[in-house]
């Protein structure tokens, strides 16, 4: 078979690595999915809908030590559906490149079927969007397209690629290689002063990001560098598994409105070190800790982009470096003596931390307390689990009640897009075959992408699936009540849900069912258990526990 421009791209995606690609199959890409019937290495996952694979993409993405996910979808409604992929890629920084099926070349600019313009669609939800026009094009725009997603601040990159262009010839066409990535440094002398801060701080706070994000081997260093150095760290938001939540050195998780008493006492800090966090609205608390853009704590801020940082916040310290080059570089160095207190104030934030964490909880009148499923699977969920959530507040019973370490992964959309839970623990499933896969989802989230159950039983991964269906938009109910006390909602937020286990049963997949506490345990025990297919546990939650911390007034 002559060699064409599919092919060639094909070789391409191999050649960076690439073996998952996650689409909806196109008419506009069909000379490439021909192609990649011929290269068993690649493997295409049909998926039911571009959000959910796009979702996918963005997971690998994380899952893959710096490497992008791969997501092909076709033009117009099939990039339009991708976009909430590509908007989580983006804010949360991770690489992930889209590869998009455009019009025949002869036709641009003709309005015809589906045709848009992607760089005018796509320029705010990537770092560039890379058109091809010509044979010789291609392969280049590849490379420039893996470069770029996983490169400073990583994150997507689209690839406009016209229907045509994959049946033209490229037996002569070169395969442009991988380029070497750049790996920014810290300087000698940021590393003395990021020292000297350290070693003079009596209350020293490390917010570890996304960036610090890897294999457990690496995060291992964090782990020794917070015992050599006597540090505090505490993991950032929707990075739960990056500190160990059970070593006496962890501060607390600082995520979506971190409790008063544990931000209270964060506050008594005399220098932040945010190693490999971007600093967002969420992480700083809206902008109160550290205070922007002019924190009221000194602020080291380390990130392997220079655009990023000083971007919101002045830092007196900015260093333009990969965090786990300044991790190994510190532990490189004789640890120092620390002030007298530093312990103390080690103690007192693990302590809070602790405190509330502690699996306590109380009966609901109206469901299930959410807290009580979390608490039971923090029992029964492997030390090397991979553990998805969507958005909503009942996120917050898991990162109350679940621990976290290296050994997980956790995956979720940082920037709160909803149904992203299901089709990570979908690429989870796939990406790390044999390791238990769970998602924790909504009502609200489970039936936005809940049809990728039957991408999992096409492809043969079985992850469990918790949905907390307590009949409403529970996050909007509560920002609503708070906004507008004494108003009424449930016109706006209250759902009409179907009985989610028998819906499970409809795909294939096992159905379970907990209405009340005493059936919690028996049956995660045997959703766990069974491997065969996808499992659904629907939790007949209560809506009047609208979060881990409070509950509505009756």
């Amino acid at each position: 078979m002559t060699r064409n421009v599919g092919r060639l791209i094909a070789e391409s995606l191999l050649a960076h690595g690439t073996d998952l690609i996650y689409c909806v199959p196109g008419e506009s890409f069909l000379g490439l999915t021909d192609a990649v019937t011929d290269l068993p290495a690649l493997r295409l996952v049909v998926c039911r809908h571009e959000g959910g694979a796009a979702y996918m993409a963005a997971a690998d993405g994380r899952m893959r030590g710096g490497r992008a996910g791969l997501c092909l979808v076709s033009r117009g409604p099939g990039t339009a559906n991708a976009m909430i992929g590509l908007h989580t890629a983006f804010h949360d920084a991770v690489p992930m490149v889209l590869l998009v099926g455009q019009v025949e070349r002869r036709d641009m600019g003709r309005g015809a079927l589906q045709e848009q313009n992607y760089t005018r669609l796509l320029g705010d939800v990537t770092k560039a969007v890379i058109e091809v026009d010509l044979p010789a094009q291609a392969s280049e725009a590849i490379a420039r397209a893996y470069h770029l997603a996983e490169s400073g601040t990583p994150g997507p990159v689209a690839v406009v690629l016209p229907e045509d262009l994959f049946d033209d010839p490229a037996e002569d066409l070169p395969l442009a290689a991988p380029r070497p990535r750049a790996v920014p440094g810290p300087s000698r002398a940021q590393l003395d002063e990021l020292a000297g801060r350290l070693a003079a701080a009596e209350r020293p706070l490390v917010l570890a990001g996304g960036a610090m994000d890897g294999p457990p081997g690496r995060l291992d260093a964090l782990r020794r560098l917070a015992e050599a150095w006597m540090l505090p760290v505490a993991p950032t938001h929707r990075r739960p598994h990056l500190f160990d939540s059970r070593h006496p050195h962890y501060a607390g998780y600082v995520g979506n409105r971190v409790q008063p008493r544990l931000m209270a006492a964060m506050k008594e800090a005399d220098l932040v070190v945010a190693l490999g966090e971007r600093m967002t609205d969420v992480v700083s608390q809206s902008y109160s800790f550290p205070a922007a853009p002019d924190p009221q704590v000194p602020l080291v801020h380390v990130w392997p982009d220079p655009s990023e940082i000083n971007r919101v916040f002045r830092a007196e310290l900015p260093i333009v470096a990969d965090p786990h080059e300044v991790v190994g570089a510190l532990l490189a160095c004789t640890p120092p003596a620390v002030p007298a207190g530093r312990g103390e104030w080690i103690a007192r934030l693990n302590a809070i931390h602790r405190e509330l964490t502690a699996p306590r909880h109380e009966p609901a009148p109206d469901g299930v307390n959410f807290a009580a499923v979390c608490i039971a699977l923090a029992e029964r969920m492997a030390r090397d689990a991979v553990l998805t959530t969507d958005a909503g507040n009942f996120t917050s019973f898991v990162h109350r009640y679940v621990p976290f370490g290296p050994a997980n992964i956790f995956l979720g959309s940082a920037v709160g897009g909803m149904g992203a839970g299901l089709p990570m623990a979908v690429a989870a499933a796939l990406r790390h075959p044999g390791r238990q896969a769970i998602a924790v989802a909504g009502d609200g989230g489970a039936l936005m992408t809940g049809n990728e159950i039957a991408t999992a039983l096409r492809h043969g991964v079985a992850p469990v699936v918790i949905v907390a269906d307590n009949r409403t938009y529970g996050s909007i109910g509560m920002h609503h009540a708070n906004r507008y006390p004494g108003r009424p909602v449930a016109a706006a937020a209250d759902l009409v849900n179907p009985d989610f286990a028998a819906w499970a049963r409809a795909f294939g997949a096992e159905g379970y069912t907990i209405r009340q506490e005493a059936e919690i345990a028996p049956v995660l025990d045997e959703a766990l258990a069974q491997r065969r297919v996808p499992a659904i546990v629907h939790v007949h939650a209560s809506a009047l526990q609208v979060t881990a911390w409070r509950r509505r007034p009756t």
